[in-house]
């Protein structure tokens, strides 16, 4: 079992690494879809869904290991 600050670094690293998928998406996806996007626009999309995803995914690594104490 992990502790809290194990999935807390276990979920930075995991959104560390999206948030670079994000960033190379951001700049080749949205302009398919007729925005203009530089790449400081990329980075700030990106900011707010790395935090929305670390949320995200330390809750549910919490829980889960909640459930499986029990």
């Amino acid at each position: 079992m992990q502790s809290r600050l194990q999935s807390l670094v276990e979920a930075w690293v995991n959104v560390l690494i999206g948030f670079a998928i994000n960033m190379a998406a951001n700049i080749v996806v949205l302009p398919a879809f007729g925005y203009n996007v530089t790449v400081s626009d990329a980075f700030g999309i990106g900011l707010v869904f790395t935090v929305i995803s670390v949320a995200r995914s330390y809750a549910l690594r919490r829980w889960f290991n909640s459930k499986l104490r029990k």
